[in-house]
């Protein structure tokens, strides 16, 4: 009895050994370890158009796990709000952490280009989305022609008020390298049309608050302003302006179209707005990285993007393409619209 009584003990020893140990193996599986970590450094994460473009990349991630059965991990290293030098710790910070690419838009070319080498240098590689570096080693921009978006904006803001007036330029980060070609690209637009005079150039911290704040105090400083140019949708993502700025003397034209600024379509003070398809900036991107990166493809230098014309006439077209890419916050009455 005694030895029954010995075996029974040590085979239950033996299975709570296993037990533990496969308890333990379950533990350290965890999730997945990614075949593709991208380190995604956009210009602030409180920027709608870069959590837009975050959902895209991370959409894409998705999407190449169904179809390739690849892990590929969407690493966020985004200052919460614009530091060039930031952005550069952020790709040195990626590097040391094991990343696979970087992709990033940058805030200031001159600061993050000398990062930008070194991870290249490291073997990492890069790629610029929205605002490029375009004297570092990336591989690859993706994004609009920013001159030809400049002029756009001019053209469309002359055919609104009545091609003759004082108008304003709202320019964000005066650093940017996209928006100082937007920039340039209004003026030299703005040539064409000798009725038209340009007050200034107007930086600003790019935030709703801030923009929204730089337009009102210009406005009011000079009230003759019938027309900005905003080579960044920046003030419309607040309503403020909505009550602020009379439709009927003042009219916008910007670029970006996200769900909080269609209202500006619908009241007529932005009857045109231009719409960067913010979602792909991360989508396309990360695909582009996965042809480059793991299947060994070649990649063009530069990968164009058109922008969206988007106005009264197409408004529930447009706010349901931000539905389906995920937008939770598209308004009803304008998904409702022919």
């Amino acid at each position: 009895m005694k030895r029954v009584v010995a075996r029974l003990q040590i085979a239950v020893a033996i299975l709570l050994v296993a037990l533990v140990a496969g308890c333990g193996s379950e533990k350290q599986q965890g999730p997945p370890k990614p075949d593709l970590k991208i380190a995604m450094i956009a210009k602030s994460s409180s920027n709608p158009v870069f959590v837009s473009a975050r959902a895209g990349a991370e959409a894409a991630a998705r999407e190449m796990r169904q179809r390739t059965g690849a892990v590929i991990e969407i690493v966020w290293l985004t200052p919460e709000t614009e530091d060039g030098a930031v952005q550069a710790q952020r790709i040195a910070q990626a590097v040391s952490e094991g990343a696979n690419a970087v992709l990033i838009s940058c805030s200031d070319a001159a600061k993050v280009t000398p990062a930008i080498d070194d991870a290249v240098a490291k073997g990492v590689p890069v790629m610029t989305f929205d605002s490029d570096a375009p004297q570092s080693k990336r591989f690859a921009f993706l994004g609009v022609d920013d001159v030809k978006a400049g002029q756009n904006v001019m053209e469309e803001l002359a055919s609104h008020i009545g091609d003759a007036g004082n108008i304003a330029i709202l320019a964000g980060n005066q650093n940017a390298p996209n928006l100082q070609k937007r920039v340039e690209g209004v003026k030299e637009a703005a040539k064409a049309h000798p009725k038209i005079k340009i007050v200034g150039t107007f930086y600003h911290v790019e935030t709703p608050q801030d923009a929204t704040a730089e337009v009102l105090r210009v406005q009011k400083a000079n009230p003759q302003i019938k027309g900005w140019a905003m080579v960044g949708g920046w003030p419309l993502f607040t309503d403020t302006l909505l009550t602020a700025l009379d439709p009927a003397k003042i009219k916008i034209v910007a670029v970006d179209a996200l769900p909080s600024q269609l209202a500006y379509v619908q009241k007529g003070l932005a009857p045109v707005l231009l719409a960067q398809t913010t979602y792909d900036w991360g989508h396309e991107s990360v695909r582009n990285i996965f042809d480059k990166v793991r299947l060994k493809k070649n990649v063009p230098d530069k990968i164009g993007m058109d922008l969206f014309r988007v106005t009264s006439e197409n408004l529930g077209t447009w706010a349901r393409q931000l539905k389906r890419w995920g937008f939770t916050d598209v308004p009803e009455q304008y998904l409702a619209l022919p």
